[in-house]
């Protein structure tokens, strides 16, 4: 079974919620807002739909973690649209929740085979 490193503070935020999971895989290329909407809706099948509130309230907490930045400045004549961009520490969380979930996954594929653990 996963066991988060000790030695990794960044392992101290796992697990992650599927939202936070979605927004942050998002991020991997600079977006803004919107299409970090619509790539959540399209990657979980329309099951996690977020709304403004939801996902800037989101953004708030991780740029106050430092798991996101702001990229870059807003375009000339819509400087309400901000861009967001994955830290390397929010890359790493990232790594850690892939590994965590795979080992999951790997555990109850041989549970259900019938393999022992």
């Amino acid at each position: 079974m996963y066991r988060k490193p000790m030695q990794d503070s960044t392992a101290q935020l796992l697990p992650l919620s599927e939202a936070t999971f979605l927004i942050l895989a998002s991020l991997t290329t600079a977006k803004h807002g919107y299409a970090i909407m619509q790539d959540v809706t399209a990657w979980s099948g329309g099951k996690t739909k977020l709304g403004p509130g939801t996902l800037y309230g989101a953004l708030t907490k991780l740029l106050d973690q430092k798991l996101i930045q702001r990229a870059g400045d807003s375009p000339p004549g819509d400087e309400r649209r901000k861009t967001y961009l994955l830290t390397a520490t929010g890359r790493r969380l990232v790594e850690l929740e892939c590994d965590r979930l795979e080992s999951i996954a790997r555990l109850g594929r041989k549970l259900l085979n019938g393999k022992e653990v």
